[in-house]
């Protein structure tokens, strides 16, 4: 469930904040009242988790002085501007300070709740962005978002933090249900225009008026604006890139060019073509192909990602016998074998499916994940390949699942994962130290 956002009512009016808190209040919001600048200022700072409205006109430090210090503390705070009769100049001015938006007195309560919605929506996006660009600027993070430790993964990471510092444009491609959204959104989190809008909207399913509309305008009155207005200076992510019409794609790249260099806008471009034996490149534009795959990141089938496989199953297995409050099922040297054999031609998607369904069989005490596996087959959605790997492969990517998942049922007690194993410390040490496994991810 989505965080319910603050909102911080700052008045020096006792009436006036109390009337906007209730209304507020039983809008769904959590209202926290000052009756100054200089008091707000105490709790409202970087990272605040909501919004603030703020009257004008105020002893000691005014509205405008109070905007000014919170847009130098955080410029991406949203902050509704409350004007008496005659101020309306000044609430100008303090929108090109940087004001969400301002009210003028007296206010309709149902516009305050639909401003104080908006602004909230866009200071949790903001709020998200943040903490996903923290977590993927240091290596911990990089792997709860992005787990695997797959040379094809390296590389991955790698190249979202070398394009998310760049301003261009960028096409995203891989088979479905490799993750290529999740891309999309840590792309946007590392780079420059991380505080700024992310907006995202798939191509597919919408007739070319509904799309051209939608995408340059103009808007039935009273709805949100064309998308390359929302997102204006932000990121904008285009899923099914490959489902937009011809005559679309000359007036995106049209607009593209009238941006120059660097873009204001960013745009991130997702190809999810899955028709037999064409590519993103088949259906785009030439010039409109190369214009996005000059950045061009492809996202590695699950097939091609090795002993990650294992990994991603038993983090899944673990997440949903939390959900089902059950134990996680034991994975067998066989089942290991048959999951880093399977082609998952769903991928990362069809992975969590299984890992599901594993752990619902488990709770009933039927069933095994062979047999996942193979009804999968019949049905033409996963199967077995008869491709061999090296066994040498096999025995250490099963190795390293039982340490990584023994380590994860005992949070890190070293003691307790010699006994389960019979391991000798020195050897548990050193086959911890081969597979990149550390003690202090368990704790």
């Amino acid at each position: 469930m989505a965080q319910t956002m603050k909102i911080a009512i700052v008045d020096d009016e006792q009436d006036m904040r109390q009337s906007i808190s209730q209304w507020l209040s039983l809008s769904g919001f959590d209202t926290q009242t000052f009756a100054s600048a200089e008091e707000a200022l105490k709790t409202v700072g970087q990272d605040w988790p909501g919004v603030v409205v703020s009257d004008i006109k105020m002893p000691g430090m005014d509205g405008m002085g109070f905007l000014k210090r919170l847009m130098s503390v955080d410029s991406a705070l949203p902050v509704i501007m409350i004007t008496g009769h005659g101020d309306v100049p000044m609430a100008v001015e303090a929108m090109r300070i940087g004001a969400f938006d301002f009210l003028e007195k007296p206010f309709d309560p149902e516009r305050m709740t639909e401003l104080a919605k908006k602004a909230s929506n866009a200071r949790r996006l903001t709020l998200d962005n943040r903490a996903l660009r923290r977590e993927l600027s240091d290596g911990s993070g990089i792997m709860k978002k992005l787990i695997g430790s797959s040379p094809v993964m390296e590389r991955l990471r790698e190249d979202i933090l070398d394009l998310g510092q760049s301003d261009g444009h960028v096409l995203i491609d891989g088979e479905t249900g490799t993750g290529k959204t999740l891309v999309a959104h840590a792309l946007h989190a590392v780079g420059a225009k991380a505080g700024r809008k992310f907006v995202l909207f798939s191509v597919a399913g919408h007739d070319e008026d509904t799309l051209a509309a939608r995408l340059f305008g103009p808007m039935a009155e009273g709805t949100q604006p064309p998308l390359l207005e929302e997102a204006r200076g932000g990121t904008l992510v285009l899923e099914d890139i490959d489902a937009l019409p011809a005559p679309l794609q000359g007036r995106l790249l049209a607009w593209m060019n009238e941006q120059g260099s660097p873009a204001e806008t960013r745009i991130v471009a997702i190809s999810n073509l899955s028709e037999q034996g064409k590519t993103c490149e088949d259906v785009l534009r030439p010039d409109l192909y190369y214009r996005l795959a000059a950045m061009k990141i492809t996202l590695p089938p699950l097939r091609s990602r090795g002993e990650d496989i294992l990994t991603l199953f038993a983090r899944f297995s673990e997440q949903f016998s939390d959900e089902y409050g059950c134990d996680a099922p034991e994975v067998s040297a066989q089942e290991a074998a048959q999951l880093l054999q399977a082609p998952w031609p769903g991928n990362i998607r069809q992975l969590v499916n299984v890992a599901e369904r594993a752990v619902l069989q488990s709770r009933r005490g039927t069933g095994t994940i062979s047999s996942l596996l193979m009804a999968d087959d019949d049905e033409g959605e996963s199967g077995m390949t008869t491709e061999g790997k090296p066994l040498k492969e096999y025995v250490e990517a099963f190795e390293r699942m039982l340490i990584d998942n023994t380590m994860r049922r005992h949070r890190g007690s070293i003691v307790a994962v010699m006994d389960e194993l019979c391991l000798p410390r020195r050897t548990l040490n050193e086959k911890m130290a081969k597979y990149g496994l550390t003690r202090s991810d368990y704790l």
